[in-house]
């Protein structure tokens, strides 16, 4: 995948930067020739002495140091005398990791005030980046606003992962690792021009997913809805991504950055989630049904806020559609159900799957402490319709929903692909190579 190719390493200044000398070394053994580019701030966590020392090339880290000789992957005429220019012209790939918030902030605003962001704005190669960072950054809505930004633009993310930070809180923003940020890599490069990635389970199917939870207004301030995230279902639409698949993730009211590549339905009650899921199904080869839909919404909404008068407040409650039970149904299509039971689990779990014709369904508890709302891990069981149960311990809600989604690739016979399917396409930016 690597061999032969030259990669840009772009090291910011966080706590994670140490963790570069693993990925250079990693890259140095797929063969790729590496250029390290470091930030001044990075140069505060691990010394330019040894990534040069492991990449083999000098560390670049001054726009205005003298230039210096780089071996790159295979011969290149000199298009620049200008060293950033060469760098960029030079790379196949340029990822960084660790991205602080600075450096996403300042990439996302154009920005070119050192080597590092130059080379970022210069270059027409792909650019991954693997954000790192305390949680309450990572859920700023400043820093989410700018990952946004780069996603519309092209930018590929390894997403951050959820666990115990250097800076003592708990939650999202430790550097992805070693592998998660390979397997960003392999789909950048392997569908580099627009081309599937052949090792993709999925490649060539259109996966639907649903998340999240759906809220129905009561009036104009109020509403009926419930405690997912959507964390589950949009670890389930970036793993389909990873897979292959082309992905239209249909969701609910969330606070979470949509994954990168994947195409995003945003929606706000059960009827309007049914409407895009109807839509986006009609074509796909595969559906995951994730999302925490109210089963019931307000007979009445009314048009003015609700007035407290001292008196109790009775609420007439119509039944929402069962999205799964009313999913039209082309030959072909697999389904992916989801079970929320608090007791009797399996015998409950066994019935929907049964009465809702799924293919797969996913089980899983929300009074346990591994599978509780809004939370970083998962503990499922996997059922399907030959009967046969997948127990899973707790796990990152991203690695459980890799599991479902290799769950749902075995369902397919590889030599046998649905003619509709659509064929997954990478957006055209300055970024891709044609």
């Amino acid at each position: 995948m690597l061999a032969g190719k030259t990669v840009v390493l772009g090291v910011s200044g966080g706590i994670a930067a140490y963790k570069a000398a693993e990925i250079v070394r990693w890259l140095r053994k797929e063969d790729a020739a590496v250029v390290v580019v470091m930030t001044k701030a990075a140069k505060e966590f691990i010394t330019p002495l040894t990534l040069a020392t492991l990449s083999g090339n000098p560390v670049l880290d001054d726009l205005w140091g003298p230039e210096q000789v780089l071996r790159f992957g295979r011969p290149r005429e000199r298009t620049s005398p200008v060293e950033h220019i060469e760098v960029a012209d030079a790379a196949d790939l340029v990822l960084v990791a660790p991205a602080t918030a600075d450096l996403i902030a300042r990439v996302a605003h154009g920005m070119g005030d050192d080597l590092l962001s130059t080379i970022l704005l210069a270059t027409r190669a792909p650019v991954i980046l693997a954000p790192a960072m305390n949680v309450q950054m990572w859920e700023n809505p400043i820093v989410q606003e700018n990952l946004a930004r780069l996603k519309a633009h092209g930018y590929a993310f390894a997403e951050p992962e959820s666990g115990e930070l250097a800076c003592g809180w708990e939650g999202r923003g430790r550097l992805a690792s070693l592998e998660a940020i390979g397997a960003v890599v392999a789909r950048v490069l392997g569908r580099k021009g627009g081309a599937a990635m052949a090792a993709g389970p999925l490649s060539g199917r259109h996966v639907v997913v649903t998340a999240g939870p759906t809220r129905e207004p009561l009036d104009p301030v109020r509403a009926l809805t419930n405690h997912s995230s959507g964390r589950m279902g949009f670890a389930l639409a970036e793993a389909a991504h990873a897979a292959g698949a082309r992905v239209t993730l249909v969701h609910g009211p969330v606070a979470l950055p949509v994954p990168s590549g994947v195409e995003a339905v945003p929606v706000e009650t059960a009827l309007d989630m049914g409407k895009a899921l109807n839509k986006a199904a009609a074509r796909a080869d595969a559906v995951v049904m994730a999302a925490a839909v109210a089963d019931y919404r307000p007979a009445r909404r009314a048009a003015q806020k609700l007035k407290r008068n001292g008196d109790g407040l009775t609420l007439e409650l119509v039944a929402n559609p069962d999205l799964l039970s009313t999913l039209p149904r082309p030959a072909g299509l697999k389904v992916v159900g989801f079970a929320l039971e608090t007791e009797h689990e399996l015998a409950g779990a066994r019935r929907k799957l049964v009465a809702k014709r799924c293919d797969l369904l996913v089980l899983n508890n929300p009074t346990r402490a591994g599978s509780r709302f809004g939370g970083a891990t998962n503990e499922i069981t996997i059922l399907d319709a030959k009967g046969g149960i997948e127990r899973l311990p707790v796990l990152d809600k991203r690695v459980a929903a890799g599991r479902v989604i290799e769950r749902l690739a075995g369902l397919f016979t590889p030599a046998v692909k649905r003619s509709r399917a659509a064929a997954p396409t990478r957006p055209r930016s300055r970024h891709g190579r044609s």
